[in-house]
């Protein structure tokens, strides 16, 4: 091979760039924003073992999903091999993220991976995570530093702990140890060994940031006793006296430090297992199957009431097959009487391609805009304008009913942006009996995923999971399909009786009267429909469910 044909193999593509990005502990909304959009726009994801799966759903469907991680004894991709991996694409002219847990700079092998793509002259760029050596301490209640207690705390690795300065460490107001789950015994030895009192406080966090994060208080003397028999890995352990403040920070506190997932069982303190035993969805394990993307102020305001929440995204929303019917649409605006929005998906498909005919809100100034539901009106807010109806009912069907001017609706023009595919056409119909052109346009569609995570079926097999939540007939019909895919992988000889078992003790839970209708056609059956057909009311009928409010006498 010539010198010349070798340095142009060499080259990476243009824009090829790689992007080393923290993911942060846990639960997929401790990602940031830049990461999110990262994450959104990637061809190519090498993500770690401990990341959340979820964090992947955020990715376009034809991203390329590489696991890379490395798992204590476990098999593990050479770090040669991920730094070649990550030449590789981004001389192919890839966005590639190289999806890290935790902080990139933190007990990581980032720096090889940097001088691997400057060596092969591959543009990088290093992004922050929130490290759990933080995060988890502070999701467990426990400070670092206080004025009385702790000036200062020092973060470490019990990976190799012959290899470290005990006479040093344990002179030191707080120690933050991550991945010594594995050795914690030698910890406790050698802290002992150069000082420390056998009644020390100590905390171990595992999990911490996840749904099933467990915490143990305790002190050097008792604490292995408390953990005996435990996997103790992914952890972090904290050795000091800012560990007697858990109990206080968190009967003052418990909500807000978003610790509702542990079980009660462990030894949090009376007063902070109270506290969470209080919350009113304490104990209760709910699947959300809402696109990961829309489903997160719903997912918190669950985890805020005390419950542990699995995502199961069994829908995901993309563009439509062709955009022609909508930009002829909104070349024609002026012909139209009224647009009508039914879901906040509608909304920005039909606003993303008015931008990009390079018109603005302006074009919309002859057109009166009804919406069905809040978010939809709150959507279009967002976008600088303002509906001129809204049905005092959050469903379609209620649109026609007290729809303004009703009774001369005959000869108007109507546009209706919507989803491509598997919606429901009473709208249309009521309107065209109104005497009412309705022009229906693809603006999205929603289809559902490829697979399911296998942490969901094996909450299913173990019976983990107390409620599904639906907020649309295509969710439960894409759920069905999804569970009984799963369904067919663990029992391929009778996959309807499996799925069927796996659903039978659940609480099933709807957002309104025609998600209702799908779940018992699909389902068999419909336990809790929310009064007001809104994410918050479905919350709230969720928490009355548990909660039956006392009955006037």
């Amino acid at each position: 091979m010539s010198s010349d044909r070798q340095s142009k193999a060499q080259t990476p593509r243009a824009g090829g760039k790689v992007f080393i990005l923290g993911a942060g502990p846990g639960k997929h909304n401790h990602l940031t924003v830049v990461g999110q959009n990262l994450l959104a726009e990637a061809d190519v994801i090498l993500y770690d073992a401990l990341i959340n799966s979820e964090l992947l759903n955020l990715a376009k469907k034809n991203c390329l999903r590489i696991p890379v991680g490395k798992r204590g004894k476990g098999l593990s991709t050479l770090q040669a091999d991920i730094n070649q991996l990550l030449v590789n694409y981004c001389q192919q002219g890839k966005q590639v993220v190289r999806l890290k847990s935790g902080d990139p700079f933190i007990f990581g092998r980032t720096a090889s991976e940097i001088l691997a793509l400057k060596g092969a002259g591959c543009p990088v760029t290093v992004l922050p995570g929130l490290s759990s050596a933080l995060a988890a301490p502070l999701l467990a209640g426990i400070p670092l530093t206080d004025p009385q207690l702790s000036s200062h705390f020092t973060v470490l690795s019990g990976h190799d702990p012959e290899g470290l300065d005990w006479p040093v460490l344990a002179q030191l107001d707080t120690l933050v140890i991550l991945m010594g789950g594995q050795q914690l015994a030698k910890v406790i030895v050698y802290l002992q060994q150069h000082g420390q009192p056998h009644n020390r406080p100590i905390a171990i966090i595992r999990q911490g940031g996840w749904q099933e994060q467990q915490v143990w208080t305790g002190t050097l003397a008792d604490i292995l006793s408390q953990t005996q028999g435990e996997s103790l890995s992914p952890c972090v352990i904290v050795v000091g006296e800012v560990v007697t403040l858990r109990q206080t920070l968190g009967r003052l506190s418990p909500v807000n430090m978003n610790v509702s997932s542990e079980p009660s069982s462990l030894n949090m303190g009376t007063d902070f297992s109270m506290a969470l035993a209080n919350q009113p969805l304490f104990g209760k394990t709910i699947l959300v199957t809402r696109a990961v993307a829309q489903s997160q102020a719903f997912s918190q305001s669950l985890t805020e009431a005390g419950a542990v929440v699995m995502d199961m995204p069994a829908l995901t929303i993309g563009p439509p097959s062709s955009w022609a019917g909508l930009d002829d649409a909104i070349a024609s605006l002026d012909q139209f009487d009224w647009l009508i929005l039914t879901s906040a998906n509608g909304v920005t498909g039909f606003m993303e391609r008015l931008f990009h005919q390079g018109k603005d809100t302006r074009a919309l100034a002859s057109l009166q805009i009804a919406v069905v539901g809040r978010k939809t009106a709150k959507t279009l807010e967002q976008q600088g304008l303002k509906a001129d109806y809204i049905p005092p009912n959050y469903v379609a069907d209620a649109l026609v009913a007290s729809f303004p001017g009703r009774e001369a609706l005959a000869g108007q023009k109507f546009l209706f942006p919507r989803v491509e595919s598997g919606g429901r056409d009473v709208l249309v119909q009521q309107f065209t009996t109104q005497g009412v052109t309705v022009v229906e346009v693809a603006a999205y569609e929603s289809v559902c995923p490829d697979t399911v995570d296998p942490k969901v079926i094996e909450a299913f097999e173990q019976q983990a999971i107390d409620l599904v939540t639906f907020a649309s007939s295509k969710t439960v019909r894409y759920f069905q399909q999804l569970i009984q895919q799963g369904a067919i992988a663990q029992t391929p000889d009778q996959p309807e009786q499996t799925w069927q078992e796996w659903l039978a003790p659940l609480i099933i839970a709807s957002i309104g009267p025609q998600t209702s209708l799908t779940c018992r056609q699909v389902l068999g059956r419909v336990d809790i429909e929310a009064q007001e057909y809104t994410l918050e009311g479905l919350t709230r009928s969720i928490i009355d469910h548990f909660n039956p409010r006392s009955q006037p006498n």
